[in-house]
């Protein structure tokens, strides 16, 4: 498709969210120790919790938030989302309490909507089989918003623990003065549908999206995958603070080296091999590559067996556009926010889940008298995803025509 105006801007915007996110991981362990958390393995848990109540709130909103675009317009829901944001950034930087970044934490999983809203908006404007390049350029922008994000983290937390915070609200804050002035809407009066008290219902919400035929399969795909792939989020900088002894700047260095690969791979690699391959058999590469990433960071004794493994395991994060791709295409243009806002709370489920298991393996196999096996998290990652292939090979038939 065509890079107009309201495409690159929601491009912007989606970097620049990525930049507020990422900005932060690098301090996590820091941030932990701020308020009190405990031990490296202690804090890993607390921060797991932290992004259970993010991921919650986001579950319990994703629907309704994605259901509120489909009556009244993407526009209005992600302003309202970024300004959300822009509060959320001072709440983390003003904090002293662990209980006090929580809450945050749960109001910005509120404003998830800038995601959702963002991803209906490209379905808005893209046909239907160029879908899965145009949620890779998603992926591209959020890609370079973590090669800025991490390592501006890594600077700014030189200055002051909170630094990362304020620039991350000051950007935010920015944004929201240009989403007012610039962005257009997108979805038309005909495509919009009423707003009801059933939208009000996630788990109703969610069931019906799983009712519609041919939608389950590509949704259960998202959901194991996104709860395998949290791992990276949640472990991370842990991981490599336990294995490798990694401060806060080289955190933010691997993430930012991350980041590349995957702007790299979701604007160049993916459009390439989706014109080339189909959709399907681009995510068959992905899922492989997924498995390498997951087996490689778990068997991982030095950073040199970290940077052979990182390129591959940066193709894996072409699964997400691809799997939203083979949903939205099966629903009509009335309800791709609603689709969106399932696919979001699918994620939210998952990562409500996965961290507090995934931090609790970590914990098991680091403070344990038994195996020591830092790695652990990385292969119970591989093992959910291999549960999954058979649903994967299932998608050959949702793949959409392509004009030739």
């Amino acid at each position: 498709m065509k890079l107009s105006g309201a495409y690159l801007f929601i491009l912007a915007t989606l970097m620049i969210d990525a930049i507020g996110i990422g900005i932060v991981f690098p301090i996590m362990p820091d941030l932990m120790d701020r308020v009190g958390a405990g031990s490296t393995a202690e804090g890993a848990f607390w921060g797991g919790v932290m992004m259970s109540a993010y991921a919650a709130a986001m579950f319990l909103f994703g629907p309704i938030i994605g259901s509120l675009s489909d009556a009244y317009g993407r526009r209005p829901i992600l302003i309202a989302a970024l300004l959300t944001l822009t509060v959320d950034y001072v709440i983390m930087a003003m904090a002293e309490t662990y209980w006090v970044l929580l809450v945050g934490r749960v109001i910005a999983g509120v404003a998830g909507a800038t995601y959702i809203t963002a991803t209906a908006y490209i379905a808005d404007i893209a046909k239907p089989e160029e879908r899965a390049a145009s949620f890779g350029m998603i992926g591209a922008a959020f890609g370079i918003g973590f090669v800025l994000g991490p390592a501006l983290g890594g600077l700014a937390s030189g200055w002051h623990i909170t630094a990362p915070f304020w620039i991350a609200a000051g950007l935010s804050a920015l944004n929201v003065i240009f989403g007012i002035f610039v962005l257009p809407e997108s979805l038309k009066d005909e495509n919009r549908r009423p707003f009801g008290k059933r939208d009000l219902n996630p788990f109703g919400t969610i069931a019906r999206a799983f009712a519609t035929p041919g939608l389950a399969i590509p949704l259960i795909c998202i959901f194991v995958f996104e709860f395998a792939n949290m791992v990276y989020p949640t472990l991370w900088a842990f991981w490599g603070r336990e294995v490798f002894g990694w401060d806060g700047f080289t955190i933010g260095l691997s993430l930012s080296a991350y980041g590349i690969l995957i702007a790299v791979i979701q604007a160049g690699v993916l459009p390439q091999l989706t014109r080339r391959l189909g959709d399907f058999r681009t995510l068959i590469i992905a899922t492989i590559a997924a498995l390498v990433g997951f087996i490689g960071f778990g068997l991982a004794n030095s950073v040199l067996i970290v940077a052979i493994v990182m390129p591959v395991a940066a193709l894996a994060d072409m699964a997400p556009p691809l799997m939203t791709a083979f949903a939205a295409n099966r629903v009509g243009e009335d309800q791709q926010g609603l689709v969106q806002g399932v696919i979001a709370s699918l994620s939210s489920i998952a990562a409500v889940a996965a961290p507090l298991m995934l931090t609790g393996v970590f914990e098991r196999f680091v403070n344990s008298d038994g195996i020591y096996l830092p790695g652990a998290p990385f292969y119970v990652a591989a093992l959910l995803l291999l549960a999954i292939v058979p649903l994967i090979l299932r998608l050959r038939s949702a793949e959409p025509r392509r004009d030739s």
